[in-house]
């Protein structure tokens, strides 16, 4: 079997493009993948197009490994989002021809289920005004939806520093959804890399008493030391990694020991190969994966398939469940969230079929996503 295409086709929402690639063969079976870029859309699109000639028609797509060596050690540039991403669109791809040819589910392939179920936390619930009343009821509209984990940023445009009247806004709005949802339901509070390491010590204080599962990115991600700083005073578990594109790139945390779960975002990390290899590493350190997936519903498939067949994956973002109704209809076949789980997927390959005519019918936004912009968490983006 040899690849003999490779197409891409972009979905728009009001603050997200969702790009499609299907990988094509010679024996008709059609694998898919998807990523959302977060500003860079085109730039991925433009990535491919330089890529798959020289690296991907004609190979077989039974040889993951050596595709993405190909793909990865060939291009001189290596380890940016881009290309990782653009590697990981076409390694999920190639695990769904292989699936549909064996006529398996992907976890399957990567080593069978150690679990018959995937905890789910949801996120992209909170478009609503900043006040403590609007995330209460917001919380409870997520928890009514089936979900027993929610996650949220709480801290508006902060950056560096917030002055204690944000400060006391935003402790409010943890305390108003801890109120809303008890004390059986996960939260975990975002921080998107706002601040510096004095300030998040002094947030991570404040929300102790509301028993947040995680704080995610205190830090800015560049700078290790300074979450190592940081993860020293926090006593509440920390997470951290959706910004990370490589393995090597993780190496410094885990020699640092700065964080209690990683976040690779299967689909800016080469894909599932490479993120189950990040997991194995993760484990010699006892260190727990919860992939960030704030992709669509092909995403969401190979998060599953990773969650199913990972002994140390703890719990899988989800926001599709608050977004638009052509999101999920974009590419059908994954299980529901119910009571704070999805099963595990069935069906060969991912278990999802694209929709074409979907996908033409809600085209690529021109759109800019910016987290430190006021109100950036209704998710209606400049455009």
């Amino acid at each position: 079997m040899k690849i003999v295409d490779v197409k891409s086709a972009v979905l728009g929402t009001a603050w997200r493009n969702l790009t499609f690639v299907q990988v094509i063969t010679d024996e008709g079976l059609v694998g898919v993948g998807e990523v959302r870029m977060l500003n860079h859309t085109d730039a991925l699109r433009g990535y491919l197009a330089e890529a798959v000639p020289n690296h991907v028609l004609g190979h077989d797509p039974f040889e993951i490994e050596s595709l993405v060596q190909r793909m990865y050690r060939n291009d001189y540039a290596r380890a940016d989002e881009i290309a990782m991403s653009a590697i990981a669109t076409i390694e999920i791809a190639c695990w769904d021809i292989m699936g549909k040819a064996l006529g398996q589910p992907v976890y399957r392939l990567l080593g069978g289920a150690v679990r018959d179920q995937v905890k789910a936390y949801a996120n992209g619930w909170y478009t609503v005004e900043r006040t403590p009343q609007e995330f209460h009821d917001a919380a409870m509209r997520a928890i009514a939806k089936g979900y027993r984990a929610l996650k949220f940023d709480p801290f508006g445009a902060g950056f560096y520093e917030l002055d204690r009247s944000e400060k006391m806004r935003s402790i409010a709005l943890v305390e108003a959804v801890r109120d809303a949802v008890g004390p059986d339901v996960e939260i975990l509070v975002e921080m998107h890399g706002r601040f510096n390491p004095a300030t998040a010590v002094e947030l991570a204080h404040e929300l102790e008493a509301f028993k947040p599962s995680w704080v995610e990115e205190p830090v800015p991600p560049e700078n290790l030391a300074a979450l190592k700083k940081a993860s020293e005073k926090i006593a509440i578990p920390i997470a951290t990694g959706e910004r990370i594109h490589t393995r090597y790139d993780y190496r410094q945390i885990f020699e640092l020991q700065a964080a209690d779960i990683i976040q690779p975002d299967i689909t800016h990390f080469g894909g599932l190969l490479e993120t189950k290899k990040l997991a194995a590493w993760a484990e010699a350190y006892y260190i727990l994966v919860a992939p960030h997936n704030v992709g669509g519903p092909v995403s969401t498939a190979a998060a599953l398939h990773f969650a199913a067949s990972t002994p140390n994956f703890k719990i899988l973002e989800h926001f599709n469940d608050f977004s638009e109704d052509w999101v999920k209809a974009a590419a059908p076949g994954n299980p529901e969230v119910i009571d704070g789980y999805f099963a595990l997927p069935q069906g060969p390959g991912l278990g999802v079929k694209l929709d074409e005519e979907v996908i033409r019918e809600h085209p690529q936004q021109k759109i800019f996503f910016n987290l430190f912009a006021e109100n950036w968490h209704r998710r209606q983006a400049v455009r």
